[in-house]
């Protein structure tokens, strides 16, 4: 049996499967009822190592043992095992999410906070700096950043980076409006960004502005600004520097400020 690697790669991508186990479930996929070592051969995978990863396809619920001598495994219907692989995943992120939560009722994130609290104490606010790789990982930030906001939140963007802000960032933005903080944002306005516009009415002021730049200020403190085109790059090599220093983000702040003056105003 030959199955393409394109394909096997994208088995253990969709079910959380290892090599072996893709091969051995394609195997008797394509067999229906086989033994061990029939697919063991099939599928090119050691005779030793075939028994455990058959044992482990069967607690994963993809295939089924045959009562019977020889032993004889059963393939699962492949959408039945889509339905069994959604339910544990479910299960198990649930499962996750409970222990984190249960970790708010310990000392452990207690201890956690003072191991921060003092290693931040030794570095000096000069040196708090990082570099942000991925868009994913941007916008985490972002959201961290932007969550301890106690005053002003100052967004720069692009006009498809509004639409990614709104639709990654408005629980956020919603959070800290409610605790007085001002949110501005300014980005080229057209015809796509008006429903973003609208959900934001209420949460923060929108602008309209051509400058192409991407950055974001918390409270005249914190920095995050983007180096590449959002329009030229892809999300994966997207790059940001999140920077803690009140100096340059508070004359970079100032110098938004002059142009915010100058920007148009969105009608209500």
């Amino acid at each position: 049996m030959i199955v393409r690697d394109e394909f096997l790669g994208k088995l253990r991508r969709y079910f959380g499967l290892n090599l072996y186990e893709v091969k051995i479930w394609t195997a008797l996929l394509s067999r229906g009822v086989s033994t061990a070592g029939e697919l063991s051969d099939i599928a090119n995978v050691p005779r030793s190592r075939s028994y455990d990863v058959l044992e482990s396809l069967e607690k994963k619920g993809f295939i089924v043992m045959k009562i019977g001598k020889p032993i004889k495994y059963i393939a699962v219907a492949p959408e039945e095992v889509v339905e069994r692989v959604k339910k544990n995943v479910k299960q198990d992120a649930n499962e996750r999410v409970g222990r984190l939560d249960d970790l708010k009722n310990t000392d452990v994130i207690g201890e956690l906070k003072n191991l921060h609290t003092q290693g931040v104490e030794l570095v000096e606010p000069t040196d708090l700096t990082g570099a942000l790789k991925g868009r994913h990982n941007l916008y985490n930030h972002l959201e961290l950043t932007i969550r301890g906001a106690e005053k002003s939140v100052t967004i720069m963007t692009t006009n498809s980076g509004l639409l990614r802000k709104v639709e990654g960032l408005k629980p956020v933005f919603q959070e800290v409006a409610k605790r007085g903080v001002k949110i501005r944002i300014a980005a080229p306005l057209t015809k796509e960004t008006k429903e973003a516009e609208k959900e934001l009415k209420g949460i923060a002021e929108v602008r309209d502005c051509k400058t192409k730049a991407r950055f974001t200020i918390v409270d005249g403190k914190e920095l995050v600004f983007m180096l590449m085109d959002d329009n030229e790059v892809h999300p994966t090599y997207d790059i940001g520097v999140w920077i803690n220093t009140p100096f340059f983000a508070a004359a970079l702040e100032d110098l938004f400020e002059l142009a915010w003056k100058e920007m148009k105003k969105i009608k209500a």
